[in-house]
């Protein structure tokens, strides 16, 4: 697999300051690839459910250059009730973490 790297002329719609949706990545992808809009949906869609389904099996996802997907484990805390003032024990959970590959930092600064 190759470094990522970024063209110019292929950049995801401007929104204006507002945060990139689903619907604007899908268009990205298929303004890059050449695909429909449909097949492209489901590209996304595919990515993100394999990257769901690795991390909730325990195996963690590297794409080379762009970054690695994985599963952190949050230890349970000890936390207070607010309203009484009540110590209270706070599950222990795992949470999903992403760590930039080294093209992906580069590109952004």
């Amino acid at each position: 697999m190759s470094a990522l790297t970024i063209h110019p002329d292929h950049t995801l719609p401007n929104r204006g300051g507002f945060p990139l949706n689903k619907n604007d990545l899908v268009a990205a992808v298929a303004s890059r690839t050449g695909l429909s809009k449909a097949d492209s949906a489901k590209a996304v869609d595919g990515v993100v459910a394999s990257i769901t389904s690795s991390l909730s099996g325990g195996t963690e996802v590297r794409l080379v250059g762009f970054g690695t997907f994985s599963v952190s484990h949050r230890k349970a805390p000890m936390g207070r009730n607010p309203r009484t003032g009540e110590r209270i024990q706070i599950a222990a959970t795992n949470v999903p973490k992403f760590k930039s590959g080294k093209a992906l930092k580069a590109a952004v600064n």
